[in-house]
């Protein structure tokens, strides 16, 4: 057993999509499970550290965590930006605009903002007032606004490494009545997919996934890590990791709970006490690489790398009691 955090985090995918879901949301907890975050590492392109699946993105994280809780909505993307600000007027609090993913250099309601820097977000888009898109970012702007060009010039994509120019989701409808534990005991098949690699997705040439990732990292660490893998890591991806992988010890734990089979139970508690363990490597990064120590950061990497064979193994004995 251990204590789930609460608290602020770089949930933008599955904050959106709670705020688009409305009273009907699970929570942007489970959200974040079911987009499949959690399960798995990379390397990208041999240099870029991620806490997420290879070949796993924004576009195939929203479709998955809303077919998973029995939604469906309108999608949209390209067009000219006459066309997209066409889209932008026509949201209203009733019927609000998913948008993204964004360049969220170019997000100028926040301070310090203005370049790209090739960071996709995703935000709840409630209309436009006197040429003013009125926004929910969920980094910690409700309400922000931005005009219209500059919105449209963000969300163009240009500098992103996925996703269609414009694209969005609107017109949210449930058509299947899916409880937030049914949704998570169906997924685990999924889950297994990602963290095995057969998921079907195109993954970037160089890019190294769980286990080879977590080992190559580590010895990066050790020869000295590169400014862009250690900013990466200790400014958002060990942070945004660390919190996915405790939200799915805690699915993972309701999803065992009270089960009429006591082996599928089992299964899924065997599943949550590795991503509780896994959460605790991947937290305890951040010191060991803001203070420089080198060999204590190498060693939870090489500690870490095994556990995402072991989870695949887990979740596909839980999938396969179903």
């Amino acid at each position: 057993m251990f204590l789930p955090y609460t608290g602020s985090g770089h949930y933008c995918y599955a904050n959106s999509l709670s705020m688009a879901l409305g009273p009907a949301s699970p929570g942007p907890g489970v959200i974040e499970v079911l987009t499949g975050s959690p399960f798995g590492m990379q390397l990208l392109d041999g240099d870029t550290p991620f806490f997420d699946p290879a070949g796993w993105e924004g576009d195939i994280a929203l479709d998955a965590a809303s077919a998973a809780l029995g939604w469906e909505c309108v999608r949209e993307s390209g067009g000219t930006p006459e066309e997209a600000a066409a889209r932008l007027t026509a949201a209203s609090p009733a019927d609000p605009l998913l948008v993204g993913p964004v360049e969220m250099g170019l997000l100028t309601h926040a301070p310090g903002r203005g370049t790209p820097w090739g960071a996709d977000h995703y935000v709840i888009v409630l209309g436009v007032e006197r040429g003013m898109v009125r926004f929910h970012d969920p980094a910690g702007f409700p309400f922000a606004t931005l005009p219209i060009e500059q919105f449209t010039a963000a969300w163009r994509t240009d500098s992103l490494v996925y996703g269609e120019p414009y694209t969005s989701r609107r017109g949210f409808v449930r058509t299947r009545e899916v409880t937030a534990v049914e949704a998570i005991r169906a997924s685990a098949s999924t889950w297994v997919s990602w963290l095995r690699g057969d998921h079907g997705f195109p993954v970037s040439e160089g890019t190294l996934a769980n286990r080879e990732a977590a080992e190559t990292i580590a010895a990066m660490v050790e020869d000295g890590l590169p400014d862009k893998a250690r900013d990466q890591l200790a400014g958002f991806a060990i942070a945004v990791g660390t919190r996915r992988l405790a939200d799915a010890g805690a699915c993972l734990a309701a999803a065992g709970a009270d089960c009429a089979d006591a082996r599928l139970g089992s299964f899924a508690e065997a599943a949550s006490a590795i991503t509780a363990r896994q959460a605790r490597l991947v937290g305890g990064l951040q010191y060991d690489l803001v203070a420089g120590r080198t060999a204590e950061a190498a060693a939870a990497l090489r500690a870490l790398a095994p556990t995402y064979d072991e989870l695949a193994d887990a979740l596909a004995a839980f999938a396969s009691r179903q």
